[in-house]
């Protein structure tokens, strides 16, 4: 196809010289776009199955060591209630380790809690989410410690959840955006070209040759233009992609998102240049068609 004799001397436009540069841009943006969408995707169910069927309880532990030993004895009857409860699958009771690992990027490594007025937490996993359940929860607790707190996540993870799919969606637009944008530099650069040459489409349109013909040559230059950009903006996306992958999982945190993808996300990251290049062709074309029409 890119072999096709072109009449009309294209190639020698300088407008149309900055096309491949724009798609390249355009492709990159919409690629790193539907990258976000689909993360934000990933790590919004992540963050829903994670938690949503968890309860975090928080034990004040007292003013002295005395008062943190006497609640601590106190929390193993506590979780030997909870654990009989119906759907309470585990209930744990993290430990100084496990304590010292939270609160590790607050306040260093290896710190006393024995010494810091900070509560005892509960994780409870519960096998369904349910009201009944959580009501049951918390009327035991209110019996053996009254001063706890339980934190069913609801609050900020539907925050959290609602901010993931605001995320997705300005993605999405941006897509659609860049899709429109790229219609209208087609346009903006076939007009140019058929300025450029009028002299020469004009004559083969006078001399009988089909409207189509004519928009053939338009269309091929388009294709050849956008591909070209098309590839090289997804090169780029393709480049960015593993930079921050590789970033990612050097920092080895489990809030952070991982940008690890499946054939079938791989093979929508591959439609936005072949996007690209449809656009480009169709909207070549039909600008061509359109401008020959009003000829006499």
């Amino acid at each position: 196809m890119f072999g096709a004799r072109n009449d009309v001397p294209l190639d020698r436009d300088a407008s149309s010289r900055f096309l491949p540069w724009l798609i390249a841009v355009m492709v990159y943006l919409a690629t790193m776009s539907l990258v976000v969408a689909i993360t934000m995707n990933k790590l919004a169910n992540r963050w829903d199955q994670g938690l949503s069927n968890s309860l975090t309880i928080q034990v004040p532990a007292g003013q002295t060591p005395t008062d943190r030993q006497s609640t601590e004895r106190n929390l193993k009857d506590l979780q030997d209630k909870l654990v009989q409860l119906e759907n309470v699958e585990t209930v744990e009771i993290l430990n100084d380790a496990e304590l010292n690992k939270l609160m590790e990027p607050w306040l260093g490594k290896d710190v006393l809690l024995q010494g810091l007025p900070i509560p005892f937490l509960i994780s409870v996993e519960l096998g369904q989410s349910n009201v009944k359940t959580i009501d049951a929860i918390n009327k035991i607790i209110a019996q053996s410690f009254p001063e706890a707190s339980v934190d069913d996540h609801q609050r900020w993870l539907g925050n959290l959840l609602g901010l993931a799919k605001v995320i997705q969606l300005v993605s999405l637009l941006v897509v659609i955006l860049v899709g429109g944008a790229a219609g209208l530099m087609v346009i903006l650069v076939t007009r140019m070209g058929l300025a450029i040459h009028r002299q020469v489409v004009e004559l083969f349109h006078h001399m009988g040759a089909h409207d189509s013909y004519i928009a053939a040559r338009f269309q091929i230059h388009a294709l050849k233009l956008s591909t070209a950009g098309g590839l090289s903006g997804l090169l780029l996306a393709g480049i960015t992609i593993a930079s921050f992958s590789s970033l990612l999982g050097q920092a080895n945190s489990s809030i952070l998102p991982s940008l690890t993808f499946s054939a079938g996300e791989w093979g929508l990251f591959l439609l936005m240049p072949l996007g690209a290049s449809v656009i480009a062709m169709m909207t070549a074309r039909l600008t061509v068609l359109r401008s020959l029409a009003l000829m006499p």
